[in-house]
């Protein structure tokens, strides 16, 4: 599995979200500037994630996006999922081998897809923000966090 710039930036795009008061509203523009990501493909992205359930938007002057759930409802593997990212082991491949060595390695490479497909979904949002401000405290930088 390779977390591709798709899946990246919907990371960070809702763990900034995350950060705001329960119900509050950001604006494209204003997560693109705090995280750094370019503000047409972060919206693509956001209506992606809105179309799966993950955000909500509204629409206006004062509108803009924010989490449907709270963050420790919210996994990893849904907000993948939601972007077209896969963990498929094999990428399209084929999964058939004419020899006992293929298929225990088909075997291995399922078992092996089965238990990160249930990480993914056990890693919240929650835990990915107090993962990132651990790893900021240990750093020493200051309250500014930028996923």
């Amino acid at each position: 599995m390779k977390l591709t710039k798709r899946g990246h930036y919907s990371v960070k795009a809702l763990l900034d979200l995350s950060l705001q008061p329960p119900g509050t509203l950001a604006s494209v523009s204003a997560i693109a500037q705090r995280q750094n990501l370019p503000a047409p493909y972060l919206e693509k992205l956001l209506i992606e994630l809105r179309r799966a359930g993950l955000v909500e938007s509204v629409r206006g002057a004062q509108g803009g996006y924010r989490l449907a759930f709270a963050p420790q409802r919210i996994s990893l593997g849904h907000i993948l999922e939601a972007v077209g990212e896969t963990i498929d082991p094999f990428e399209g491949a084929a999964q058939q081998g004419d020899h006992a060595e293929d298929w225990v390695t088909i075997s291995l490479w399922n078992r092996l897809h089965e238990k990160m497909k249930t990480a993914l979904y056990s890693i919240s949002l929650e835990d990915l923000y107090y993962d990132a401000r651990s790893w900021q405290a240990a750093q020493g930088e200051d309250a500014n966090f930028v996923v």
